[in-house]
């Protein structure tokens, strides 16, 4: 099992690596190596402490936020295509954005980009409310329900997002649209500081859940027999998955399937237990965006791709086939 932690950790490093070595001029890993000890020339410096190195970090803390979510949806739900993108909660937290982008442009509301992460997590909780309330039934949340409550939730606030968006100004608008689409461009240290506190202290509540999270996956009734709250720790568990997705979305903006695809790779590799699958898919989401971040810099160049499209491309149709076979299982019981 060791092995297989190695193996995701290496790829990662190597992703990472090659993305601070390409970009609009290359940086060969001697240079690399030189600017990083401090011997690099002002222009190598500037590249890599200003643009290269703030986004590589930018885009694992996302990946990370991003599967992390989906991993503690699919558990808590039982339901394997479960993700923040398509249970609608990067479109509350987008939507949250985009309100306030509005807000700024007419001069009622002002505020830093510290808090934009909060905002964004007050929209997704909004859409993770009304979610839980449409898929309880007799007082518990079925898991069927939920995805379907979802994405009827992700449909509206998705068509909101594009009224509200459509009343922005042309620079406001073109910046939101390429921020909807997901984009890592223009990432800033500020914006990594923005997000990093969310993660460290959500990750080890988190850690404290994972026994809880294990329980979900057996059912409820077993759950219940032995001794878990079910209902308390699975609001819980929805409370952090929404705080990972809307740290995310403030900052890199609605960015699909990290969640969905993270957590299964890592399953196939680590298996369900979700004190070694959380870990794996953290890594996985990681190397998932920045991979995808390092495809949009480069296969047009100089036209950028924003990080979101390319996911898109890889991960929809994984979920058109997951999608097919829970199908035939449903179909064959």
């Amino acid at each position: 099992m060791a092995a297989r932690f190695i193996l995701l950790a290496g790829l990662l490093l190597g992703t990472a690596l090659v993305s601070l070595n390409l970009g609009s001029f290359a940086i060969g890993p001697a240079e690399l190596l030189n600017t990083l000890l401090g011997h690099g020339s002002p222009k190598q410096e500037l590249a890599l402490y200003s643009i290269r190195l703030p986004r590589l970090v930018m885009a694992m803390l996302v990946g990370v936020g991003l599967a992390l979510s989906g991993a503690v949806l699919q558990g808590i739900s039982r339901n394997g295509l479960a993700d923040p993108g398509i249970l609608g909660l990067n479109s509350g937290a987008g939507l949250a954005v985009v309100s306030l982008l509005y807000l700024r442009q007419q001069s009622i509301l002002t505020l830093p980009g510290a808090v934009w992460p909060a905002i964004a997590f007050v929209g997704a909780m909004g859409a993770a409310i009304s979610i839980y309330l449409l898929a309880r039934r007799q007082g518990q949340v079925e898991p069927g329900r939920m995805l379907l409550a979802g994405i009827a939730i992700n449909a509206g606030l998705s068509a909101a997002m594009l009224v509200i968006s459509m009343r922005l100004d042309r620079r406001l608008y073109d910046a939101a649209t390429v921020w909807l689409a997901g984009s890592l461009s223009g990432a800033k240290w500020a914006d990594v500081l923005a997000i990093l506190p969310w993660l460290v202290c959500l990750v080890p509540l988190l850690v404290g859940l994972v026994r809880v999270l294990d329980l979900l996956g057996v059912g409820d009734d077993a759950a219940i027999g032995l001794g878990a709250r079910v209902e308390n720790a699975r609001l819980a568990l929805l409370a952090i998955a929404v705080a990972f997705a809307g740290a995310a979305v403030a900052l890199a903006g609605a960015i699909g399937f990290v969640g969905l695809l993270g957590p299964h790779i890592a399953r196939l590799m680590v298996g369900p237990r979700h004190g070694l699958l959380l870990p794996a898919a953290a890594l996985v989401g990681a190397a998932l965006m920045v991979t995808g971040d390092l495809i949009g810099r480069n296969l047009l160049a100089p036209v950028e791709l924003p990080v979101g499209v390319v996911v898109a491309v890889i991960g929809a149709p994984y979920f058109l086939y997951l999608l097919v076979r829970s199908n035939q299982r449903a179909f064959a019981t």
